[in-house]
């Protein structure tokens, strides 16, 4: 039967649940089984899920309200940090990417050594050193924790709920800065790639057209390179809450850490890293989820 047209829907292909897919699932199901039955068997394991509820909310004594525990405030740590991280790095990675695909060689050079030296450094040396030569030094500098100790309430719950307490601030920031260098280098080739995707025509029609080498790149390169790094940006978003977890190395009370935390407190060492992992994979699952259905949405509406 032919597929109908003039409704892209009705022209997608249907995915069915193969044998494939039945036998991968009855594979991991086994493998999940296999793993609980050896900590049973053989480590005599005592399972102690009953035990993790209370670590994401626990009733105030005094007030009688639920309140956010140690895990669901490292949880929400990741999702701030990965935020705040990601707008530096989208500018940084913006221009490096401009600079990259430019016909200045200085630029290129430049746009280059950047994105080479992220990439061939590893993340934890990265952090570590930005965080203890440079990071902390600067900070020290403009002593925010101290401005910020002396605000009003209403200010420190505002910087406590965006950024941190007096006390955090400055590890904060510095976690901020060195995950957006980080991911700003990788930014930077995904838009220095979608600027060269653009066919040379394109430029050509423009100058055709009497547009400068602004108002081409401005009007003309510019947006359709955004159309085609939209959805690689999107998963290198996710690539950041994923590479947030190095943070905690430098104390940054995020999800990795304060599972640790918890962890050396509880000895709960199986029960804690399962439940952060099912954390982690329900928020990167969500997120890469939400962008596939942004990508067909828009699929959908170029096809009509």
């Amino acid at each position: 039967m032919a597929p109908r047209a003039g409704n892209p829907l009705l022209n997608r292909p249907c995915r069915r649940f193969t044998l494939v897919d039945a036998a991968a699932v009855l594979l991991i199901a086994a493998a999940v089984c296999l793993f609980f039955w050896r900590m049973k068997t053989l480590l005599d394991y005592r399972w102690e899920w009953q035990a993790i509820p209370q670590y994401f909310l626990f009733r105030d004594a005094n007030t009688g309200h639920l309140r956010a525990n140690i895990l669901l405030k490292g949880f929400f740590t990741t999702v701030k940090l990965s935020i705040w991280a990601m707008i530096p790095a989208f500018f940084l990675g913006v221009v490096s990417g401009i600079m990259g695909a430019s016909k200045s060689r200085i630029n290129r050079i430049v746009s280059s050594l950047y994105v080479e030296t992220m990439r061939n450094i590893p993340s934890l040396v990265l952090v570590i050193l930005f965080y203890y030569f440079i990071s902390s030094q600067f900070l020290d500098l403009l002593a925010l924790d101290q401005w910020l100790r002396q605000q009003p309430g209403a200010i420190k719950k505002i910087f406590q709920i965006l950024l941190g307490d007096h006390g955090t601030v400055n590890t904060f920031l510095s976690a901020i800065a060195a995950l957006a260098i980080y991911e700003g280098a990788y930014i930077s080739e995904i838009i220095r790639g979608g600027i060269n995707a653009v066919p040379a025509g394109q430029r050509e029609a423009a100058r055709a057209l009497g547009l400068s080498g602004l108002q081409t790149f401005g009007a003309v390169i510019l947006p359709q390179a955004v159309k085609k790094v939209a959805s690689p940006l999107a998963g290198q978003f996710i690539s950041t809450v994923k590479d947030s977890a190095i943070m905690s190395v430098i104390s940054v009370q995020e999800l990795t850490f304060q599972g640790m935390e918890l962890m050396s407190a509880t000895f709960l060492t199986f029960e804690i890293w399962i439940t952060i992992t099912g954390l982690y994979f329900v928020l990167t699952f969500t997120l890469s989820r939400s962008v596939a259905a942004l990508n067909s949405r828009a699929s959908d509406s170029g096809a009509q």
